[in-house]
């Protein structure tokens, strides 16, 4: 069983930058596809980025791309996601999640963590 935990959520003002992480336990997470998804309140579970367990392929969802950039050490068994230009609408509970399929589908991730806050003031 994998337990996740992400870290580093916060509040920042637009233009600005967080950096989150998910620390793994229980597992070995190179064995997993990493994603992390963001859930604002009164929508559904969005995808944002994921990264192949090899670390060698990327992911991003449309309104991400080119300011998210998602990385990992396995060495760690940790997944960050670098969050820049960050807008208000970029505002949701961040989690992290671990699969053995390579998709941008919520449904195909095992494990998640609880969530981290990020909130972006305009």
């Amino acid at each position: 069983q994998v337990q996740l935990v992400e870290s580093g959520g916060g509040l920042v003002q637009a233009g600005g930058s967080l950096r989150l992480s998910c620390a793994a336990s229980g597992g070995t997470l190179s064995n997993y596809n990493m994603g992390w998804f963001r859930q604002a309140p009164g929508k559904e579970r969005e995808f944002g980025a994921a990264i192949h367990m090899s670390g060698v392929a990327t992911r991003y969802e449309d309104s991400v791309k080119g300011r998210f950039t998602i990385s990992r050490d396995n060495a760690k068994n940790t997944v960050y996601l670098q969050m820049n230009s960050l807008k208000p609408e970029d505002t949701a509970v961040y989690y992290c999640a671990a699969s053995t399929y390579w998709s941008a589908t919520a449904a195909l991730y095992k494990y998640w963590g609880q969530g981290t806050q990020v909130t972006v003031s305009s």
